[in-house]
């Protein structure tokens, strides 16, 4: 395809998306299923031009002065700095020719060469919802404008190294022609910087060194946390909300195959993938829970550690899933907040007297981290706020990216302060009933 026709496409499948409220990953599969001549270096570039321009929706339409799906994706091409185009640039691309966007108005080439105002609001400039910014602002205060930005930029490919079966050394061998480094805080972290432009991201998942189990792809934000769980071997284990089981493998991989973990999960589709990950990372001290009536009867009061990785917002995975932070609303935040405060009832009675409950979100939200935190020990005297920033000295020592920390004692990990995705992580240990 020329890369007229690919702007093109980029401009259909937006349309999709945001017509029809659909994921983007949903829409673009759906154009390539109806494109068969288009090849895997059109894919990648329509996809890149779709996701640069969710990214930064707010700030390319402040720029455009309209939030249509063309006025995205050619002002993407200028606002984005992974492409840098020049507007002449743009104008070459939209000529009118077979395929290509028609040309350019004269409002869209004096858009295309002005900047945003100096006065435009902070929320557009940090492309977050405008409903969102005091959250933001709570949260990170005079920051909140960088860690917006850092939100809307390429995320970098992120892999986990399993030292059931490999080191990071062999890992970063077996992908150096990738530009693979390792990652600045997790130990078994390995990185692979974001592509530019359209350029394709590596298909890690076709190399060797993934088939024999040696990595998975989790970003760091996601490995260290599974690391402040602070799980042993020998101990007993329950990720509540194991998913497809990124956490878990981490977990395995950290008790070295030794003692139990039980993997459940609500959502038997959710659960799926994780027998074909297991096997292949050599993990063999799982057990799989999928739901059922009192498929967790068994382990009430027994385990030294409960890990919960919460449903939420995912604003912390806003570069990952940039359409997801405009389809978010008041009412769908409550309903996870709702949803975050019952998971974390019924998750505590797992926990043993002297047992720690891991409270997870992938948010950057204060009401679904901070706020749920103090709600559930308001109600559980029982249970006491220990320390992550202890566990975090323990594991990663001082020289690190530093997360911010609100409280002394929780955490949150954010693209700006620590180069990953945003998570937030606290640890609460049960004491003998008062």
């Amino acid at each position: 395809m020329r890369p007229g026709g690919r702007l093109q496409a980029a401009i259909e499948v937006l349309d999709d998306v945001l017509t029809h409220h659909r994921p983007a990953h949903a829409a673009l599969a759906d154009w390539g299923r109806s494109h068969r001549f288009a090849g895997a270096g059109d894919r990648a570039a329509i996809g890149n031009l779709v996701y640069d321009a969710l990214r930064k929706r707010a700030s390319i339409a402040a720029r455009m002065g309209e939030d249509s799906p063309r006025a995205l994706a050619l002002g993407c091409l200028v606002e984005v700095e992974a492409w840098g185009m020049a507007p002449e640039e743009v104008a070459s691309l939209a000529d009118g020719s077979r395929f290509a966007p028609a040309p350019l108005s004269e409002a869209e080439k004096a858009a295309l060469a002005r900047a945003l105002p100096a006065d435009t609001e902070p929320h557009i400039r940090a492309n977050v919802p405008a409903w969102l910014w005091p959250s933001f602002e709570r949260a990170f205060e005079e920051e909140a404008m960088a860690e917006g930005a850092a939100l809307a930029a390429r995320p970098p490919l992120d892999l986990r190294v399993n030292p059931l079966k490999a080191t990071r050394e062999k890992v970063l061998r077996a992908l150096a022609q990738f530009g693979s480094l390792p990652t600045p805080i997790s130990p078994q972290g390995v990185r692979i910087a974001p592509t530019t432009g359209p350029a394709r991201s590596p298909a890690v998942k076709a190399e060797a060194a993934y088939r024999k189990g040696w990595l998975e792809v989790q970003d760091e934000a996601s490995q260290v946390v599974a690391a402040l769980v602070f799980a042993r071997p020998g101990e007993q284990v329950l990720d509540y909300c194991a998913g497809a089981g990124g956490k878990t493998l981490a977990l395995a991989a950290a008790m070295a195959n030794r003692g139990q973990i039980y993997a459940y999960d609500s959502d038997r589709a959710r659960l799926a993938p994780i027998y074909e990950r297991l096997q292949r990372a050599g993990v063999r001290n799982v057990q799989v829970r999928p739901p059922a009536e009192g498929a967790l009867d068994d382990l009430v009061g027994r385990m030294h550690r409960v890990l919960v990785d919460a449903p939420c917002s995912g604003s912390g995975v806003w570069r990952r899933r940039p359409e997801a932070k405009w389809r978010l609303t008041p009412e769908a935040l409550a309903k996870r907040i709702s949803e975050q405060r019952s998971i974390l009832e019924s998750a505590a009675n797992y926990v043993r007297p002297g047992g720690y409950l891991c409270y997870v979100t992938c948010s950057l939200l204060p009401e679904e981290n901070e706020d749920q935190v103090q709600h559930f020990l308001a109600r559980h005297p029982d249970y006491e706020l220990v320390s992550a920033e202890e566990a975090w000295r323990e594991l990663f020592g001082l020289k690190t990216p530093r997360p911010w920390s609100h409280d002394g004692m929780s955490l949150v990990l954010t693209p700006a302060a620590t180069q990953t995705d945003g998570f937030y992580f606290a640890v609460m240990e049960r004491r003998d009933a008062p």
